[in-house]
């Protein structure tokens, strides 16, 4: 079985600056996510590759042991350029130089690294044993249920329930159907997945696996500072 796995990191970020290479822990965020790849080649046979618009994530990478002359298109190293394209595009880079095809590709989120190869390892298990699955993405159980405690404005300026249950019985937070949050942290994809014209990581035919464990994106200062913290003062309860 062949693997390609994917890391994704443009240059520059609005929220927090040169993000994917910010020293976290003493370390670049973008290298956890290598050395976690780097721990799955010792599981199946693995490449590493890497998309970026930017010289210096590519230096960065390079200490860490990832190297590539691929340079992300202009057209995909823009705020409306897609992760699935963007993906796609690094494969059939990634492709053009072997004799072969790979069985899945595995998106690692660099700006997502709270996983574990326990978790990424029984992921890939679940999409195996289910042939008509085309991808699988991780997720946590959601703070906030759309059946219960989320609201939209509506047609008339008013708010109201961004889900209702038609026949009422949804009256506690308890009873609403389970709902989850995508942590962006790992995201498995079928090879056909490329060829299906799929714009989206969610689709028909898609599944999940929960994080038991704490898992969040880095999308605002504060939340790099919390991860921080957690990281220098030992807090996770599990091995990343």
């Amino acid at each position: 079985m062949n693997i390609l796995i994917t890391l994704c990191a443009r240059g520059g970020s609005k929220g927090i600056p040169n993000k994917n290479i910010k020293s976290i822990a003493d370390k670049p965020l973008i290298a956890y996510s290598i050395d976690f790849a780097n721990r799955l080649k010792e599981k199946w046979n693995v490449k590493v590759a890497l998309s970026t618009d930017d010289s210096e994530i590519k230096s960065v990478a390079a200490t860490y042991g990832v190297f590539t002359k691929y340079s992300r298109p202009k057209y995909l190293a823009t705020d409306v350029a897609g992760k699935i394209d963007t993906i796609k595009d690094l494969l059939l880079h990634e492709e053009s130089l072997v004799d072969y095809k790979y069985d899945f590709i595995l998106d690692l989120d660099v700006t997502s690294p709270l996983r574990t190869v326990d978790d990424v390892i029984k992921a890939l298990e679940l999409i195996i044993a289910n042939s008509e699955a085309k991808n699988l993405f991780s997720v946590n159980q959601a703070a906030r249920n759309p059946y219960f405690n989320m609201v939209e404005e509506n047609s008339s300026g008013f708010y109201s329930l961004i889900k209702t249950n038609p026949d009422g019985s949804v009256m506690t937070r308890q009873s609403a159907p389970k709902v989850y949050d995508l942590n962006a942290s790992f995201y498995w994809y079928r090879r056909s997945f490329f060829d299906s014209g799929a714009k989206t990581a969610i689709t028909d035919k898609s599944l999940i696996y929960v994080m038991n464990h704490i898992c969040f994106d880095l999308d605002h200062p504060v939340d790099f500072l919390f991860m921080e913290y957690l990281l220098q003062n030992n807090k996770l309860d599990f091995e990343l």
